[in-house]
């Protein structure tokens, strides 16, 4: 028996553990860029924020809408006069009353008829809920933008430190074999000096690019929502992205205002001040309330004539305000033409951002062309040098200043990619297509 229970304990015990090991944190994720983008659309904080405002939203609707319901209150009383009495002369005589002590049971009825703000007030409850749900979809652009935009930091800087080691590996070769060369008399002792210089110099850039990939990461992780301590492997490489990436595309693609989020979100705030010059009008209009009471005496006075059911209509008529109605009408007015004026300055504005954003991606690709071309001369021509180094054909300096023109050939070619890569999310974001 006591086998048994050691067993069932054993059991729960293990099952716990296969119950808790999903839910701990995780220490490792290997990433594609479309896995990140998933993943930060699930976890990211702003965009969970987003989804929240959506579901208070829609609950604010749900409470306007009941407003006009049915409304059901029920209530209790017991009044107690203390012995106290009244005096009714009928006639030559007097009769004295005593108060009872009475007890009621009240159950009311109200029901909303007709109301022009009620009517109007749904209205902008369901508008404002449109407002949040394209507000939540701007935010998951936004984020998709910005995790695509990371991601592509940390290939760039991953491969900007890939080859600042294979600069500094190659340029450690060189100075052994210029080490050997000075023990056996060939290059004299400066143009080793000077090499060790150009290697200190490469050790710090390397540092420098630890630092940046370090930083990326990090700029990754806070996007995503990932922690601190979480290591992150990247699946897609430059070539991938490159490769896969529609550049010519995303310059032939025709714009549609009307796609853009924020010029829907901007539609949606002019129909907001648009309904709220309605509501204010709807103040002129009269409010119909109907309404049921039963009235259940639990304790009766001796003298009662209250009917147990009663049912009516309540009007209420504006009639006079001094004008403040007039004033409040008059102040949507003012606001309904604000909206609309930044509508169609907005609309402006977009259609001026789409050319300046065609312009930098083809000039970017333009760029990233003859980037590509120049690293490819510069190493030809660092190969061809380090070649002439070694017959003794050149000096350490010439070597020095090709590898400096190659350095700089491969950081201006990274940077133009980054900028390409870049200016191809910010032209896909304002087409609505990432």
């Amino acid at each position: 028996m006591l086998k048994q229970s050691f067993i069932k304990i054993s059991l729960a015990y293990a099952a716990l553990i296969l119950f808790c090991v999903p839910a701990m944190a995780q220490t490792e994720v290997n990433l594609s860029l479309d896995s990140a983008r998933h993943y930060a659309l699930e976890y990211n904080k702003n965009l969970i924020t987003a989804g929240l405002a959506v579901d208070e939203a829609g609950l604010r609707l749900r409470e306007t809408i009941a407003q006009g319901l049915p409304q059901v209150d029920a209530a209790i009383d017991y009044n107690n006069f203390f012995g106290s009495t009244a005096e009714i002369t009928v006639g030559p005589g007097t009769s004295v009353i005593e108060f009872n002590p009475t007890s009621n049971l009240n159950l009311s009825v109200g029901q909303l008829i007709f109301s022009g703000s009620y009517i109007v007030g749904i209205r902008t409850a369901r508008l404002y809920e449109e407002v949040t749900a394209a507000s939540r979809e701007k935010t998951e652009l936004e984020i998709k933008a910005q995790v695509t935009q990371g991601y592509y930091l940390v290939l760039v800087s991953l491969e900007s430190k890939s080859i600042v080691e294979a600069n500094l590996d190659n340029m450690r070769d060189v100075l052994d074999k210029t080490r050997a060369l000075v023990d056996a008399g060939i290059a004299e002792e400066v143009d080793f000096d000077q090499l060790t210089v150009q290697a200190n110099m490469l050790e710090n850039a390397l540092k420098a690019a630890d630092r940046q990939v370090e930083l990326a990461f990090n700029m990754l992780r806070l996007q995503m929502g990932l922690e601190a301590g979480v290591e992150i492997t990247l699946s897609d490489d430059l070539d991938y992205v490159v490769d896969r990436a529609d550049f010519s595309g995303s310059l032939l693609t025709p714009f549609r205002i009307q796609d853009n989020i924020d010029y829907q979100l901007m539609e949606l705030q002019t129909g907001l001040a648009e309904k709220q010059v309605d509501l204010e009008r709807a103040a002129y209009l009269p409010t119909v309330m109907g309404f049921y009471n039963y009235t259940e005496k639990l304790l009766k006075p001796e003298f009662d004539i209250q009917p147990n059911h009663v049912i009516g209509f309540n009007v209420s008529i504006p009639i006079f305000s001094s004008g403040i109605r007039q004033s409040r009408v008059r102040q949507a007015r003012v606001n309904l033409d604000i909206a609309q004026n930044q509508q169609e300055l907005l609309s402006e504005q977009l259609m001026i951002q789409e050319q300046q954003l065609r312009f930098n991606l083809n000039n970017a690709l333009e760029q990233y062309e003859s980037q590509k071309s120049n690293v490819e001369v510069a190493q030809r021509v660092f190969d061809n040098i380090k070649q002439k180094f070694g017959q003794g054909m050149v000096s350490s300096l010439d070597l020095t200043t090709a590898n400096n023109n190659y350095l700089q050939a491969e950081n201006s070619y990274i940077s133009a990619l980054l900028q390409l890569l870049e200016a191809q999310v910010e032209m896909d974001k304002l087409l609505h297509d990432l």
